[in-house]
């Protein structure tokens, strides 16, 4: 029964294929070497009613953009998973280094801010205090207070930043920001 199904088989494909055309051959060209350009063959010049043939030769595909970092936010915690998130907003991770900007001017604690996240970065630390001062009697808040969040989300710094959020009352409230650092990657 099984050569009987067999030359069913045979006779059915061949039975489909049987308006088949076999497509033409092309011979091999030499494959375009990596990170080279897209090329297109020079137009020959018109001779007769011939149509002009451009062919382009198969490249990889440039990488895909990296995309950009939305801007962060008091207590976002979009890349952490829920319990660090929470940890976090409570204030319960350690807190491995503080920077106090108090009586800086706005040029020195922008300074001082970026070096103090890139040398913490640098150092595998990860939940950092920063003390903006509340700005006592300001309307809005105190100058620094408000740059800071801003100062957070611009480059270099916010390829470090994870997250951050106003300090419990015990580290300085509102007048303070927990800064949660991305882990440093090795290589």
């Amino acid at each position: 029964m099984a050569g009987k199904k067999e030359t069913d088989d045979s006779d059915l494909f061949r039975a489909v294929m049987q308006d088949v055309k076999p497509l033409k051959r092309r011979t091999p060209r030499a494959a375009a070497s990596p990170g080279s350009a897209e090329k297109e063959t020079a137009p020959k010049p018109a001779t007769g009613k011939k149509k002009q043939v451009r062919r382009a030769v198969a490249v990889a595909p440039p990488p895909p953009p990296k995309p950009k970092q939305s801007a962060l936010q008091h207590g976002d915690i979009a890349g952490l998973d829920r319990r660090t998130g929470q940890r976090f907003k409570r204030g319960q991770l350690p807190v491995e280094a503080r920077l106090d900007l108090h009586g800086m001017t706005q040029t020195e604690a922008h300074r001082a801010l970026s070096a103090f996240l890139s040398g913490q970065h640098a150092a595998g630390r990860r939940c950092v205090i920063v003390v903006t001062g509340k700005g006592v009697g300001k309307e809005g808040g105190g100058v620094l207070r408000n740059a800071v969040p801003r100062w957070l989300n611009e480059a270099p710094n916010r390829d470090k930043v994870l997250a951050f959020e106003y300090a419990r009352q015990r580290d300085g409230g509102a007048g303070a920001l927990y800064v949660l650092l991305k882990r440093k990657r090795v290589g």
